[in-house]
């Protein structure tokens, strides 16, 4: 997949003139990639756009003008996105009760070996752990994860953590999308 380039993004002010013509056509990108698993994991398959979208909210919320700075951000959200043959993803745990939350994120510390893409083919591909996400006895209810499909082509999202399992059919525009992102043009 192509990684955002610097001459891609804008400065926060121009980004700023331009976010609301800029914005949908990057929450519709978000959409189509974001997938349900269960009642607490929302995945969100990275690209280009929406990396560069995250990257231009950065600029702007926090008014970064410095050149490095502007190039450390563009360096840290290209790491979201997959290689040849690799989906990146960002996972939301999503549990609104703060005890719950607590509780759950201690007691799915693994959960990251337990989610999956299923194939085409009916091989699932295991998610590879950004392990500064992991902390001591606790995971982080933000996780950035990379799926190896191996010229496979995604039909499913899933979890098998006992107590968390479940599985989510991708729609046939959300295929269309993971299936471009992993095509030659990506």
């Amino acid at each position: 997949m192509k990684r955002v380039r610097r001459e891609e993004v804008l400065d926060h002010v121009t980004y700023g003139e331009r976010r609301d013509v800029l914005r949908p056509r990057a929450l519709a990108e978000k959409d189509v990639r974001r997938v349900q698993v269960g009642e607490h994991l929302t995945f969100l398959f990275e690209n280009t756009a929406t990396v560069r979208h995250q990257i231009h909210e950065m600029l702007r919320i926090e008014r970064i003008v410095r050149e490095s700075d502007v190039q450390h951000e563009i360096d840290t959200y290209n790491e979201l996105l997959g290689g040849p043959g690799v989906l990146g993803c960002t996972l939301l745990v999503g549990i609104e009760d703060a005890a719950e939350r607590e509780r759950l994120l201690v007691a799915w510390l693994q959960l990251p070996e337990h989610l999956y893409v299923r194939l085409d083919d009916g091989r699932l591909a295991r998610a590879r752990v950004d392990e500064r996400q992991r902390g001591r006895g606790r995971l982080s209810s933000v996780q950035y994860l990379k799926f190896d499909v191996g010229g496979g082509l995604p039909i499913a999202v899933g979890c098998d953590l006992p107590g968390a399992s479940a599985e989510t059919a991708l729609q046939p525009g959300q295929r269309a999308a993971l299936s471009h992102d992993l095509g030659p043009d990506a």
